[in-house]
């Protein structure tokens, strides 16, 4: 069941990519010349994007190492505390997909948000809507409102979870690892920026803060 969501290639999650794919090509229409910093994401999300920057810098805290073509480059790096050499690189646009609601609390995100606004005048920052009824990672109702012990309990036995947690201690970590935010807090995060709502049967259900 979880395939019908986020998994397959005709899934919710899949066309909603491809949908927001399409968004960034109207909002970025020289994306194909851009010098691009990738805060969070991954190498294999830009090899299978339907446009390639002309450079892509990806920062993540996980160590990726696949072959890259040569206007791909990844790096292990903290997106809330980056180098002064990255800082004082010469960007055109950061990215960032569902990255900010994962870096842990209020101050991270407005250190993540800094980091923004330091690296490029243009970007695109996603992140998942707080108030969305169904919690995008585990697909469950309201998930993100349940006391700590309960949300821990669903990440060991709910089913579509993608990988259920191997112990309590794992499942309480998990749980805390997420926390989505609303419009208030991204408007205050990034307040020159254009926000877009993407809906799902006619509700929020993320939240992208553009400036381009």
């Amino acid at each position: 069941m979880r395939n019908l969501f986020v998994d397959g290639p005709n899934s919710v999650a899949a066309k909603a990519r491809a949908r927001r794919w399409r968004w960034v090509a109207e909002s970025f229409p020289d994306l194909g010349q851009m010098n691009v910093i990738d805060l969070g994401g991954t190498a294999t999300a830009w090899m299978r994007a339907p446009i390639k920057p002309a450079s892509v810098h990806v920062i993540n805290l996980a160590h990726d190492d696949q072959e890259l073509p040569s206007w791909l480059r990844t790096e292990v790096g903290d997106a809330c505390d980056l180098p002064k050499r990255i800082l004082g690189d010469d960007y055109d646009l950061v990215f960032s997909n569902a990255v900010i609601e994962h870096v842990g609390g209020y101050a991270r995100r407005q250190a993540f948000a800094d980091a923004v606004h330091s690296l490029a005048g243009r970007f695109w920052v996603q992140t998942p809507y707080r108030y969305f009824p169904v919690e995008p990672h585990v697909l469950f109702p309201f998930y993100q409102f349940l006391p700590l012990n309960v949300r821990a309990r669903i990440n060991r036995r709910w089913p579509l979870v993608h990988t259920k947690s191997p112990d309590w201690s794992a499942a309480l970590q998990d749980a805390l690892e997420i926390e989505l935010i609303g419009r208030a807090e991204m408007a205050l995060l990034f307040p020159t920026a254009r926000m877009r709502a993407e809906r799902v049967a006619g509700l929020t259900k993320s939240l992208i803060a553009i400036k381009a």
